[in-house]
């Protein structure tokens, strides 16, 4: 069993729900990410994803985009993320990583040798934005080779007959996207996320973790009633790039974002 599904086993016999942040690896410059993500556990974190700088995240909002660049500023690459889940597995090793990224850095890799220095590094499951379970067979293949869950997207647009074979190529979790849209939009209606949660529950079981629009502890607490795992990622990586907080004290405003996160999720 994987270190992902051991650990969503644990949350669920303790009536826990998974809170998941999203940084982008770099941001603002290289030597924050794992004080950061040290921070982020001892605030409440379960499982962290940790995004893979690339030039065109074409799924994600203006202030993702903007993470992106500050990080490729550094040149921060794919074997740099590798090395700052390397270090972060020195002080942690219960604590699930997840890649989130785009597939040309793994393609420019090569799919064997990605998915080798990713197990070795302490990675636990990779999200690649742009590939479709459909095209991901080979990927996927080498992913369990290694004990990585290949993780997949599921939107409001798709259609119960596609989620039952998207669900079906994941492990770990699954990360439904709950609005039309990139990362960062505004605008979150839980009720239809708990519809939409209901109806993927028939194919899957699957935790189903539930991000984009979730910004403070209300809606934290509102997702977390119906799903696994709340993903929270723009309000992040937006105080990552406030100039008004430096490099020095980015993971304690970090943490002080989503301790009440974890507090709101605990009460609901």
């Amino acid at each position: 069993m994987s270190r992902l599904s051991a650990h969503f086993q644990s949350l669920k016999a303790r009536g826990r729900k998974a809170l998941i942040p999203y940084i982008v690896a770099g941001d603002p410059e290289p030597g924050v990410t794992v004080k950061a993500l040290h921070a982020l556990v001892e605030a409440g974190a379960d499982v962290i994803e940790l995004g893979v700088p690339f030039s065109d995240p074409m799924a994600d909002g203006p202030t993702i985009t903007l993470g992106h660049e500050r990080a490729l500023k550094h040149n921060v690459s794919l074997h740099d993320v590798l090395a700052m889940v390397s270090e972060f597995r020195q002080r942690d090793d219960l604590t699930p990583v997840v890649l989130m990224g785009y597939l040309n850095p793994i393609e420019i890799t090569g799919y064997a040798a990605f998915a080798d220095a990713a197990a070795a590094a302490g990675v636990d499951g990779v999200l690649t934005v742009d590939l479709p379970p459909e095209e991901a067979d080979e990927l996927s293949a080498e992913f369990r080779r290694v004990g990585l869950d290949p993780i997949f997207l599921l939107a409001p647009t798709t259609t119960m007959a596609r989620a039952a074979r998207i669900t079906a190529a994941a492990s770990g979790y699954v990360y439904y996207v709950s609005l039309k849209g990139v990362t960062g939009a505004a605008t979150l209606d839980v009720d239809a996320v708990e519809r939409r949660i209901a109806e993927l529950r028939t194919v899957t079981q699957l935790p189903i973790g539930v991000g984009f629009g979730i910004k403070d502890a209300a809606s934290a607490a509102a997702v977390a009633r119906c799903a696994d795992g709340v993903v929270v990622g723009s309000v992040l990586v937006q105080c990552a790039g406030d100039r008004s907080v430096t490099p020095e004290t980015i993971p304690a405003a970090l943490a002080a974002i989503l301790a009440p996160m974890r507090a709101a999720i605990d009460q609901a």
